[in-house]
């Protein structure tokens, strides 16, 4: 007696098929599972003998042999449960119909169903190759949200049942454009910002073109919270910005029946004692970290400099790439790591250098040994520095002064988000302007003979790298965008450099 179904396992983010494939013969009883099978993949047939037999079903005393294809990727997980239990009723004499589905689910002793992290991946694949996907009934709104079609059962005997009958369970696939109606609904809005101006400029230009920025201001001037109010203006993500982030927060087991999927942007702020594998990711099974956990997102880094020197090195790598690497012993693995990063500091150790109001109380060595502990390759990967300056007590208090709300930024936003999405509508890897290639930039970043003498008397006298060239290029090409310019001007080259010149020397 031979029994074939189709299971899958979750590499990184992504979803394998794994085919469970069960037999038997002669000989002393017993059931082996072989196919690289480990942890919780190898308990797998203990849970499925004990849930069999307290769904009624008697396993013959025969030698059976449970094998895990392919035999060269490692299976581990508590999803091929379900599987390998169905294969062995099959062994049993139970007819049943296996063909067209794909199981994942986790057996309890008495025969019910437990649902599984990372179940989405699954769902994902099971769509692309047109098979239906059987699973607990704690997975199903998860799974159903991908658009494959997913049925939920409470235990074993019911999935039995199900595939004995072959009736059609009728289902329905959340449709993921009928969940945005949520996403501009915020508790914080930027009209709660007094003041502050230029910094919103920059924070909506960042937002536009997805471009790294870094906020430098006294203690209390609102970096953190108009930082916090960036996700309220970015752009809606795309279908499969939403897919992708919905597989990360699935494998890490962040999403429930209450938040079946990611439509908002992600915002993590790890705390400056974090670890570099906390933020990176790691661990002993190469767990995703923060920035990965913060892809199609925001990445908050308070407090810049008092992150250590290693923990901010390793930033380096993804945010050139988007993604980032994982080598442990046991697994390697790529993540997507497609942040943007929002950082801020204060000007020095006291918080007060420059301030209006306070006197700062630090020495120059003090002030430099502070601003150093940034490294210049990590300051030149921020596309904006811009400065947060004290507002007066009549700013903050009067209703006279112009107020602009979520709204209106992200109306703006979203318009240069549409002039983005068209100009990179053939490419598959670039989406926004800040992740524009050379090529891309010799293309759509044409300057004519007055912006190209700014830029270059500006490069000659700052002494700016190669990378802050293409930095300049980049903001003024999402600068022209907002202001619905099809050609940079000088104007947007000048703005884009107001934003990249810092004064460093105390």
């Amino acid at each position: 007696m031979f029994a074939k179904l189709t299971s899958a396992i979750v590499v990184g983010i992504d979803a394998h098929t794994v085919q469970i494939e069960v037999d038997s013969l002669r000989g002393l009883p017993a059931i082996n599972i072989i196919g690289l099978a480990q942890g919780a993949a190898k308990e797998s047939k203990d849970r499925a003998i004990h849930a069999l037999l307290n769904s009624g079903i008697k396993i013959p005393p025969k030698k059976i042999i449970i094998n895990l294809a392919p035999a060269d990727l490692k299976k581990s997980g508590s999803g091929f449960d379900l599987p390998i239990a169905l294969g062995l009723s099959i062994i049993a004499g139970i007819e049943i119909d296996t063909k067209g589905y794909i199981f994942a689910a986790e057996l309890s002793l008495d025969g019910n169903l437990r649902g599984i992290s990372g179940i989405f991946p699954i769902a994902v694949l099971a769509r692309e190759n047109n098979l239906c996907l059987i699973v607990s009934k704690d997975n199903k709104d998860e799974a159903a949200i991908s658009g494959a079609k997913t049925v939920g059962f409470e235990s074993l005997s019911d999935v039995i049942n199900f595939l004995q009958s072959k009736k059609e369970i009728p289902h329905k696939a959340i449709d993921i454009n009928s969940l945005y109606s949520n996403h501009n609904k915020y508790d914080i809005d930027f009209a709660d910002v007094k003041g502050q101006l230029k910094v919103k400029r920059a924070a909506q230009i960042a937002a536009s073109g997805f471009h790294n920025i870094l906020f430098i201001g006294p203690p209390g001037v609102g970096k953190s919270m108009i930082a916090k109010r960036i996700t309220t203006i970015m752009p809606k993500m795309n279908e499969n910005e939403i897919l992708e982030t919905t597989k990360i927060y699935s494998v890490i087991g962040l999403l429930n029946k209450d938040n079946p999927v990611v439509i908002k942007r992600p915002f993590r702020a790890p705390h400056h004692t974090a670890s570099d594998v906390s933020l990176i990711g790691g661990g002993i099974n190469a767990t995703p970290g923060e920035i990965t956990l913060a892809n199609n997102g925001i990445l908050f880094l308070d407090e810049f400099p008092e992150f250590k020197r290693n923990v901010l090195e390793v930033l380096r790598q993804p945010m050139e790439d988007g993604s980032i690497t994982v080598s442990r012993a046991s697994a390697k693995i790529t993540y997507p790591a497609n942040f943007l990063l929002i950082a801020a500091m204060n000007p020095c150790p006291c918080g007060y250098y420059g301030s209006k109001k306070k006197e700062c109380s630090c020495t120059i060595a003090q002030i430099k040994k502070y601003r150093q502990k940034i490294s210049g390759p990590i300051l030149d990967r921020i596309d904006l520095q811009i400065s947060v300056p004290e507002i007066d007590y009549e700013e903050m208090t009067s209703d006279l002064y112009p107020q602009v709300s979520s709204k209106e930024l992200q109306n703006t936003v979203e318009k240069a988000a549409d002039i983005q999405k068209t100009r990179f509508k053939n490419s598959k890897s670039v989406n926004y302007n800040s992740q524009m290639s050379e090529k891309d930039l010799k293309q759509y970043c044409k300057l004519d003979e007055e912006s190209s003498k700014i830029l270059q008397l500006t490069m000659d006298k700052f002494a700016f790298s190669a990378r802050s060239y293409s930095k300049i290029l980049k903001i003024s090409r999402t600068i022209a965008d907002i202001d619905n310019q099809d050609r940079i001007k000088a104007k947007h080259i000048k703005e884009a450099i107001s934003y990249r010149i810092l004064d460093w020397d105390v």
